[in-house]
């Protein structure tokens, strides 16, 4: 088993979104999202896989497929269908959010990476 604190060492980058790689595995990848206040994530899709987020802290406004953003804070799961379009803006606080998806298909290896796959936490 692996194991890794969510909310201790953020980093948040004051130009842009920051994300930092958790856990990366041919199985899937495990990443920690920050937006400091504001600051948003543009509209893009996960072709690949469903996209599922875990709000750690704040409050931001996430929209999916319908395009109608939706306010959410902690302990909150949204659930993003393989190829949904998707955006997140951060309110008038810093998010923090958990995004897992299923499958890397950019790693064909066995390589494992990110913080906890490099024993860095």
């Amino acid at each position: 088993m692996k194991a890794a604190p969510l909310l201790e060492q953020l980093v948040f980058d004051n130009a842009k979104p920051h994300a930092a790689a958790l856990y990366v595995d041919k199985e899937g990848r495990a990443i920690v999202w920050t937006l400091e206040p504001h600051q948003s994530i543009h509209d893009h899709r996960v072709p690949e896989s469903p996209f599922y987020v875990v709000i750690l802290q704040g409050h931001g406004w996430f929209s999916g497929v319908e395009g109608k953003e939706e306010r959410f804070g902690p302990n909150t799961l949204l659930v993003f269908e393989t190829g949904e379009r998707h955006h997140v803006r951060a309110g008038d606080e810093r998010l923090v959010f958990v995004g897992f998806l299923h499958g890397a298909p950019g790693n064909v290896s066995n390589k494992i990476g990110g913080e906890i796959g490099r024993g860095e936490v």
